[in-house]
This record gives C-alpha cells, sequence and structure tokens, in this order.
C-alpha cells in the first residue's frame, strides 16, 4: 500500500474512534449533570458500645484536615446544583430538599453545602429511610431565619434541623451551624428577662437546632455549632451515636441552651470536643444507657448532667455512663446528678474520672431536691441513685458553694457512692462551708480534700427494693 494512503486511513480511523468516545462522554455527563465529582467520604462505623479513645488529643484547630473532596465520584450533590444562591439572604430550603432526595436515593450519597458560602433555610424534617452511608456535609455556613419575627408561620418553633428514621448517616465538615438565636433568648419569657428579674407571660417556644430522632448508627463530627435558640443537638430514640471533634458555642447567659442533649438513646461516645455555652455542656436524660464521654471541655456551662428525671412522678432510668479526661472551667456545677422529688426508676453504675476543675461551683453534685419553682414538695418516691463512683477529681471550686453535695431524697437514700483521689481546693478565698451530705451512704477509698465526714458508712437500713426503682 502506498506509504500515505496509509497514513491517510489510520488518521481516519483514529478520528472515528475519538468522534464516537466524546459522544459517549457527553451522554454519560449529560445523564448526571446534577453531580459533581467529588470524593464521598466513607463514614467510620459506629460500634455498638463505643470504646474511649486510647489517647485524648485536643481539638485540632482544622477540624476536618482530611477533606474527602479529592478524588472523583459520581454521588456528590452539591447544593448550588439545585439551585441554591448561598448569599446569606435568599432561601435556599428547596434545594437542600431536593439534593436530599436524590442523595437520599444512591448508595453513599452526598448532600453538599459547599465552603465559601452561607445557606439559609427553614425548618425542615430530613427524613428516611436512605441507602446506607448518607452523608450531609457542611463546608459553607448553614443558618434558620434571623428570629422570632422572621419565622415562618406555619414552621414549628420547637426544633429546626430535624434528620427522621435514618440509618448508617454522617453529618460533618469544615463548616459552620449558625443558630441566630440572640433574638429567641430575648424573648420576655426567658429566664430573667422580665421586670425586675423576672420571666414574663407569653409564647417561649424556641427552636432546638439540630434534632436526631429515631434513628441508628450515626456519626456528627468536625462541626462548629454556635448561637443555638435552645438545645444545640439532641438525640431522642436513636441508637449508636458517635460525636467526635465538634466545637459548640454560645454566650455563658444564653438560656436553656444545652450542648448536646440525649434522651432514650443508647450506645453512645462524645469525644475529643469543645463546648462553652449558657446550660448544660451535656445532659443525659431518662432511658440513657451505655454512654461513653470522653476528652471533652466544658464552660463555660453548667457541667456534664444525669438529669433532669422523674419529673411529674415519672419514671426514669439510666444505666452505665462513663466521663473521663474531662475540663470543667467556669462553670455553675462540675458532674451532677439531678432528679425531681416523685419519681421513679434509677441512675446506676456511673464512672466519673480523670477530671479537671477550675473555678466551678458544685464540682461533685446529687441534687434529689431539684426543682424551677418555689412550690416543689417533698415527697414519698424518689429515683434511685446507686453505685456511682468519683475518681481523681481535682482543681479548684468557688467557694459561694460547697465542693461536693449529695442531697439524697428522705425517703431513698443514695447508696454505694465511692470518693477516691479527690482533691478540690478553692479557687480564690478560703473554704466557707465543708461538704454537704444528707441520706447519702458510701465510701472514701482515700483521703478527700477537703474530708468528706458526712458520708455514711454501710447500707442504709431500708435499700429501696421497691419493683418502682427497678429499670
Amino acid at each position: 500500500m502506498d506509504p500515505i494512503r496509509g497514513f491517510l486511513v489510520i488518521w481516519m480511523t483514529m478520528s472515528l474512534i475519538i468522534i464516537q468516545n466524546s459522544s459517549n462522554v457527553q451522554g454519560r455527563y449529560h445523564h448526571h449533570k446534577k453531580q459533581i465529582n467529588k470524593a464521598s467520604p466513607v463514614p467510620p462505623s459506629v460500634p455498638s458500645d463505643p470504646s474511649p479513645p486510647t489517647n485524648s488529643p485536643s481539638v485540632p484547630s482544622d477540624p476536618y484536615p482530611n477533606d474527602p473532596g479529592t478524588s472523583s465520584s459520581g454521588n456528590v450533590f452539591n447544593v448550588m446544583s439545585y439551585g441554591a444562591v448561598g448569599d446569606g439572604s435568599a432561601d435556599d430550603t428547596a434545594a437542600f430538599v431536593e439534593a436530599w432526595k436524590e442523595a437520599c436515593a444512591v448508595e453513599s450519597g452526598v448532600v453538599l453545602a459547599p465552603a465559601n458560602y452561607c445557606f439559609k433555610i427553614t425548618s425542615k424534617i430530613f427524613s428516611g429511610p436512605c441507602k446506607p452511608g448518607l452523608v450531609f456535609q457542611v463546608d459553607g455556613v448553614l443558618m434558620p431565619p434571623d428570629g422570632p419575627e422572621e419565622w415562618p408561620k406555619a414552621d414549628s418553633r420547637k426544633q429546626w434541623l430535624v434528620f427522621y428514621k435514618l440509618d448508617q448517616m454522617t453529618f460533618n465538615g469544615s463548616g459552620t451551624i449558625e443558630g441566630n438565636g440572640q433574638k429567641w433568648w430575648e424573648l420576655p419569657c426567658k429566664p430573667h428577662r422580665g421586670p425586675n428579674g423576672s420571666t414574663a407571660s407569653g409564647p417561649c417556644d424556641s427552636p432546638a437546632m439540630i434534632r436526631f430522632f429515631m434513628s441508628s448508627n450515626l456519626v456528627v463530627s468536625g462541626l462548629t455549632i454556635q448561637n443555638s435558640p435552645q438545645f444545640h443537638m439532641k438525640f431522642d430514640g436513636c441508637e449508636g451515636v458517635l460525636i467526635d471533634k465538634l466545637s459548640i458555642s454560645s454566650p455563658k447567659l444564653s438560656p436553656n441552651t444545652d450542648g448536646i442533649h440525649i434522651e432514650n438513646t443508647k450506645s453512645v461516645g462524645i469525644y475529643n470536643s469543645m463546648i462553652s455555652n449558657g446550660d448544660d455542656c451535656i445532659s443525659i436524660g431518662p432511658g440513657c444507657y451505655n454512654v461513653d464521654i470522653d476528652a471533652v471541655t466544658c464552660g463555660p456551662s453548667h457541667g456534664i448532667s444525669i438529669g433532669s428525671l422523674g419529673v411529674h412522678n415519672s419514671q426514669a432510668c439510666v444505666s452505665n455512663i462513663t466521663v473521663r479526661n474531662a475540663v470543667i472551667k467556669e462553670s455553675d456545677n462540675g458532674v451532677r446528678i439531678k432528679t425531681w422529688q416523685g419519681g421513679m426508676g434509677s441512675v446506676t453504675g456511673i464512672l466519673f474520672e480523670n477530671i479537671q476543675m477550675e473555678d466551678v461551683m458544685n464540682c461533685i453534685i446529687v441534687d434529689q431536691y431539684y426543682c424551677l419553682s418555689k412550690a416543689c414538695l417533698n415527697e414519698t418516691s424518689a429515683v434511685y441513685v446507686n453505685d456511682v463512683t468519683y475518681r481523681t477529681i481535682k482543681g479548684t471550686y468557688n467557694v459561694r458553694t460547697p465542693p461536693i453535695h449529695f442531697a439524697c431524697s428522705d425517703a431513698v437514700a443514695c447508696t454505694n457512692i465511692t470518693l477516691s483521689d479527690v482533691e478540690l481546693l478553692p479557687y480564690e478565698g478560703e473554704l466557707l462551708d465543708d461538704p454537704f451530705c444528707w441520706n447519702a451512704y458510701g465510701t472514701q477509698e482515700t483521703l478527700t480534700i477537703p474530708p468528706v465526714n458526712c458520708l455514711q458508712e454501710g447500707q442504709p437500713q431500708t435499700v429501696a427494693e421497691n419493683s418502682k426503682y427497678g429499670c
């Protein structure tokens, strides 16, 4: 064959192949035009009983150092592709809803709110069931309408972002969830917002910021969550929750802004997080089992609380709670168990270990007379507190209150309280009050500072055995 003719044949053949491949690429791109090629982070598995990390590193300055967007994937659904504006003013709710629907329908789908944008969405329930491995990734800023006046009248005022009936979901990113809580905190019904430091009548519902409801095998990591109108994050009726490397913050005097609240939830791990807010740093409600908290810094706050439990004569069951390697500073309470008179059930199997206190009132407190008004009466029933250990609790306390306070029910004593290696010294000034005990029984494995001479040895003559104290 003539060399020139042979070259022309080869050239024409290659051109046809290139044109055909180009057509195929365009066809594939058209089919996936609402997706972007960005890697989908694989959520870590959540153990049924999370174990604490062997080391307790501080929260890094970059809470999400391994950006998942460095390789190719077809399962990322960028809200910008669904009409989101991201200017902090436009309502981007519809774009998030559409991105969620498509991500929910594929395995390891990712709803992406990208960096350098501020998205405003209204109260919304993102529900399942979805395919496994769903990720809701916020790298920009996500926020609700600014205050009660802007809140749509048709929307619930009790919650904002709700994740419902999901399994194997991750909520993460390097971005910020901004609650715009200031105008909610200033409602006259809020504590001490009325005349002369009182509260005033009127509508008082304020939305919890993020709520997970009836879901399992959840991971929440890396995010900054701030200025919630009410609770920052709630878990109701969930199982298998891993929380890691969160930063949660709101002003010290912001009312009812608990950092993380769990109830009727089991197998929870909360690790390597920093929380400062106007209420409980972490609150553990009724129906919680197997909760492990490690390497958390709280403060200013109201400390880490189990309760309140037993309100309105209800039954409350909480067991196997461990808090280790925590720092609590400038807080109204340290580690607290709080129950209402007249409740039933029990709190048992509690360990507080290796906790550093810095200028804390009520460093160690059991309060079985918890009440929000002066009308509460002493009743013959209570939530039974048993098997609580305080080990290596050290630091400084605010002398306005005793550093150790065990106020147990007249009718149902606290039993099996163990103190070991407890050293609490005045932050400023001198000790004003000795530790307080009422109907509290237990042992001191080592001498404590200050001495707890009021703790009774052995068991009370009548130990709670009635069925209403069982769980």
